[in-house]
């Protein structure tokens, strides 16, 4: 308990007397067991973790390193060509099977102005008002009781550090109780899932034998917005493209040139509409082959108690598109975005002039069967359909006066798609823990809406994952006033707990 002691000497002792003077329920946690964890779990939030810095990764490494080794972790920094990863291990037995569990502990960037809070690394402790408002009730770790509604705010505190700290302090109610692991444990901590997880394949191969493992499970994401216990099977990919569509080869006054020199912004405007018909589907030809679904999927699709109106209230719009006939359905198909589109300058900035080009960003959220570098071929095809002659390069001004209708275009397959069979045997594991822990349906979800780095793990380890995510769906995941709801963090020890002491069928 050293480090708990050396972070704050009062409730490091407090730990050492129940650790040895109290029954600690397996079932229940003591609104002192609550306080010592909230405890935790804000000091951790406190220390910044953007991971653009390494300044602000390497604290965060150390921190976990000395609690894990508090719990007879193997606990170490790994090297890679990038942020390092953290990793732990506590390996009972060779005849056991061993669990893979990542997370990652780096957090978006802030705006500290757009947060109702003095800082985004100083966690704030919010109750909601009659009016339905946010407001903070103390600055420190309240005492108990706790209401269950009650919030932490602070970035990470969802995404992705609060299941960190779930999974650590069930670890140390094992240790209180001591209960032996049900199995070999190895954690793999992110330190760039935020950017894009650019370093990871190449780690997974360079530490292919110490991350070995028969499961991969994942802890990152909402939960379904019922609050159920929930298990998702697979996630989306990411391909991305960039296009640049080009008017006069500088941009010219539109007084002089409107009517006569070809606006780039229409040009952009008729490519984009021609790619969607007004249903929101992709009309491209082939872009949805290889998507289908059999019983069992549409079985476990058609269980999940999702409230359309309520996704569609909290997004803020009257009426989705029709890829397919709900929200569960929707993502089991590629998916065709427009990111972002620049051109020229508006507000008190704009100019009366013909933009010389439109530059249009996509992503395509791939799923199993979409291979992303066939969906950007597919579109790339679509382009050359309207008239356009693709470059690979920024046209030059002779091409310009040479070609009709240049377009530079590129693509990125950054993250690939995975679906572990939702009968799998990983999936009735962890469906059973959570069922005893909560006494719950769990709610499966076939595949996510978004996209995890996690494809290097199953291709390189060759191994099944499953998604456990355990955070409330409204955490404001990526944006200011990032949240986690207390019972969400409770109940997320609980879940874990359970996890780590089920027996693995063999």
């Amino acid at each position: 308990m050293e480090i708990y002691m050396r972070l704050y000497p009062a409730v490091g002792l407090m730990c050492i007397i129940w650790v040895f003077n109290s029954p600690i329920s397996a079932q229940e946690l003591t609104g002192e067991d609550k306080y010592i964890y909230l405890k935790q779990l804000d000091h951790f939030l406190s220390i910044p973790n953007n991971g653009l810095y390494n300044e602000h990764i390497e604290p965060n490494i150390e921190w976990l390193i000395e609690a894990f080794r508090q719990l007879d972790f193997d606990a170490k920094r790994l090297e890679t060509n990038g942020q390092p990863l953290f990793f732990a291990q506590k390996i009972r037995g060779e005849d056991l099977p061993t669990v893979l569990f990542y997370m990652h502990l780096d957090g978006q960037s802030v705006d500290p102005s757009a947060w109702n809070q003095p800082s985004p690394y100083e966690p704030v402790y919010k109750s909601r008002t009659e009016m339905g408002d946010w407001q903070i009730m103390s600055e420190e770790v309240p005492e108990p009781p706790y209401d269950q509604e009650w919030r932490i705010f602070a970035r990470s505190a969802s995404d992705d550090k609060g299941p960190i700290i779930m999974l650590l302090a069930a670890l140390q109610e094992l240790q209180k109780e001591r209960q032996e692991l049900a199995y070999n444990v190895k954690i793999i901590l992110d330190s760039e899932e935020e950017r894009g997880s650019p370093h990871l394949l190449s780690s997974v191969q360079r530490y292919s034998d110490l991350l070995s493992s028969d499961y991969l499970v994942v802890s990152d994401g909402p939960m379904h917005d019922s609050g159920l216990p929930t298990l998702t099977y697979g996630v989306r990919g990411i391909t991305r493209m960039t296009l640049e569509i080009y008017g006069p080869s500088k941009s010219q006054h539109s007084g002089h040139f409107g009517n006569y020199a070809p606006n780039p912004v229409f040009r952009a405007a008729h490519l984009l509409a021609s790619m969607k018909d007004e249903q929101g589907r992709v009309v491209i030809p082939g872009y949805y082959d290889g998507v289908s679904f059999d019983s069992l999927a549409l079985q476990v699709m058609a269980a999940v108690p999702d409230n359309e109106e309520a996704i569609q209230e909290r997004a803020g719009f009257k009426e989705p598109e029709k890829v397919g006939i709900n929200y569960q359905e929707a993502m089991q198909f590629p998916s065709l975005n427009v990111r972002g589109i620049r051109s020229a300058w508006v507000g008190n900035e704009a100019r009366t002039i013909v933009p010389d080009k439109v530059i249009v960003e996509i992503d395509i959220r791939t799923v199993p069967n979409t291979d992303g570098n066939r969906l950007a071929g597919l579109v790339k095809e679509h382009i050359k359909q309207q008239g356009y002659t693709i470059l690979d390069a920024v046209p030059s001004h002779e091409e310009m006066l040479s070609i009709e209708k240049p377009i530079f275009v590129e693509h990125t397959v950054s993250m690939y798609p995975f679906r572990t069979p939702l009968d799998s045997e990983l999936g009735a594991w962890l469906k059973d823990a959570l069922e005893q822990a909560h006494g719950k349906e769990v709610v499966q979800i076939r595949i996510l809406g978004g996209s995890l780095p996690l494809s290097f793990f199953l291709n390189e380890l060759d191994i099944p994952a499953v998604l456990a995510p355990l955070v409330n769906a409204d955490n404001n995941q990526h944006s200011p006033n990032e949240n986690l709801r207390l019972g969400n963090f409770f109940d997320g020890i609980h879940s874990f707990r359970s996890i780590l002491i089920n027996p693995i069928p063999q």
